[in-house]
């Protein structure tokens, strides 16, 4: 089996695809953030400044990750939210990479690399999730609002 062809390994109820498949699904900047775990360019994705209303979900499968309500403008040039959408939509591990110690972000479903999570949020959970729009999907109640910008 190639490594183009190899099957990310999941747990219950979480998707499998694999390299190549992810690859024919997403952009290449999509594919070098969530499942290379890269990071985009800060302040380079329009999701940083986004206004609307609406659901963010994971590029990579559709779960939904993180609501408008908890949207803030942390400054980072990262879209930063304070709470994940839902108890379990996002899953946490330690990040060491880069002589730094982080705590990463993963979507639950797909184990899609998001950003990272900081103690230095707004109330009420302290918390700033920091996270890359090329790893989202704005869902919107506006005509034709999945994904559109």
């Amino acid at each position: 089996m190639s490594k183009a062809d190899k099957i990310e390994t999941t747990g219950p109820g979480k998707t499998a695809n694999s390299e190549a498949e992810w690859r024919k699904k997403l952009t290449p900047e999509q594919f070098h953030v969530t499942r290379e775990h890269g990071t985009e360019r800060a302040f380079s994705h329009p999701y940083n400044k986004e206004k609307r209303e609406g659901m963010y979900r994971c590029v990579c499968c559709g779960e939904p990750l993180f609501s408008s309500d908890t949207k803030f403008d942390s400054g980072t040039g990262w879209p930063s939210f304070y709470a994940p959408a839902g108890e379990g939509s996002v899953s946490e591990k330690e990040d060491r990479s880069f002589l730094m110690h982080r705590t990463e972000v993963r979507c639950a479903k797909c184990e899609a690399h998001l950003g990272h999570v900081f103690p230095d949020g707004p109330e009420p959970t302290g918390a700033r999730y920091c996270i890359n729009g090329a790893a989202l999907e704005l869902d919107t109640d506006e005509p034709g609002g999945k994904g559109s910008l």
